[in-house]
């Protein structure tokens, strides 16, 4: 683990944006597992119905937490899952670089909750499953952790998991609204459970005078003569001296609202549906021209959908290093790359 540690902590990652995927992609197994285990458990599901992610940006605190209701772990678990490599892709991924690969490939191995740490000096952890009490497993960036009890917390869950990141410095911008919500259109839009995003909106308000108005009405008899001549110019200044307020909401907000529709049989989905997709993929104002979905069986099963758009890039054949928009690999509803050279 330490060596790990080292490795993510000091190297020159680019693409650090990967641990939010790497994270929502854990919440999603662990919402997978205890559906799984509801089939069997009626009760499994009865401390919390609602199976969905969470993500609470923290600007001013400098944290990001992202929560699911999902399984849940144990002590034992909090101490195995987070604690051994072996139980991870960590391992994998340390022998491949061991034999000389590049560090950029981490996001290839499921590494996992270690990318974590690309981002953050210290991560929290809170857990809690249905045959144990809750505890909080906390570590930075050293390769030692604790986990205690942690019945006493403000942070009570019902059941699920809760990782809080205490991000770099240099790292503030991934607790901002506009960045989680790109990281995920690019990596996890089409993950099978709800991802809301806390927000807070701020809009400005009128405010009612009606009751200054009603004060003023004592006066009203005065000077009617001049009231009537200025009546014009006084209605003039209403409108340009009306008071507002700032009104502040806090509010969740759906991320994942487009289904993937690749995974569905070609004969159930619609010529409507295959044009709402390209338009969000493409952010393209026209509809396609030809679009293909298939599947193949074999040594390796997968499913494929082409969409051939009505027009050519205007700059297409411009050259240069600005990045082609290649065909997306996406693994259990997950986007992995776009530069897959052998597709």
């Amino acid at each position: 683990i330490a060596q790990l540690m080292s490795l993510i902590i000091n190297a020159v990652y680019s693409n650090k944006e990967v641990f939010l995927r790497e994270l929502i992609s854990n919440a999603s197994d662990a919402l997978d597992k205890i559906r799984y285990q509801s089939l069997n458990d009626k009760d499994a599901l009865s401390a919390e119905q609602d199976l969905k992610i969470e993500i609470i940006p923290d600007t001013v605190n400098k944290t990001l937490t992202i929560r699911d209701t999902g399984i849940g772990m144990t002590k034992e678990e909090l101490i195995n899952n987070l604690g051994t490599v072996a139980k991870s892709g960590t391992k994998t991924f340390m022998e491949a670089i061991a034999a000389g690969a590049d560090i950029s490939m981490i996001g290839q191995f499921g590494v996992g909750f270690y990318s974590a740490y690309l981002v953050s000096d210290k991560v929290i952890v809170r857990s809690k499953n249905n045959d144990d009490e809750q505890f909080v497993w906390e570590s930075s960036a050293g390769g030692t952790f604790t986990v205690r009890p942690d019945t006493h917390s403000p942070h009570q869950m019902t059941r699920g998991t809760e990782i809080t990141l205490l991000l770099k410095d240099d790292c503030v911008s991934f607790a901002e609204e506009k960045t989680i919500k790109e990281i995920v259109k690019k990596h996890s839009q089409f993950v099978s459970f709800p991802i809301n995003l806390f927000t807070i909106k701020s809009e400005e308000k009128e405010i009612d005078d009606s009751d200054d108005e009603d004060d003023d009405d004592d006066d009203a008899d005065v000077d009617n003569e001049e009231a009537n001549v200025e009546v014009s110019e006084k209605k003039e200044k209403e409108k340009k001296e009306k008071k507002t307020e700032t009104v502040t909401t806090e509010e969740w907000e759906l991320l994942n609202k487009q289904k993937p529709i690749w995974t569905r049989n070609p004969n159930d989905i619609t010529k409507e549906e295959y044009v709402a997709f390209y338009k969000t993929i493409s952010n393209d104002w026209e509809d396609y021209l030809a679009v293909k979905h298939f599947s193949v069986e074999g040594q390796l099963e997968f499913s494929g959908l082409l969409y051939v758009p009505k027009r050519a890039p205007f700059d297409m054949f411009e050259g240069g290093s600005k990045k082609k928009n290649n065909i997306k690999l996406f693994v259990r509803r997950v986007f992995i790359m776009d530069d897959c050279k052998e597709l």
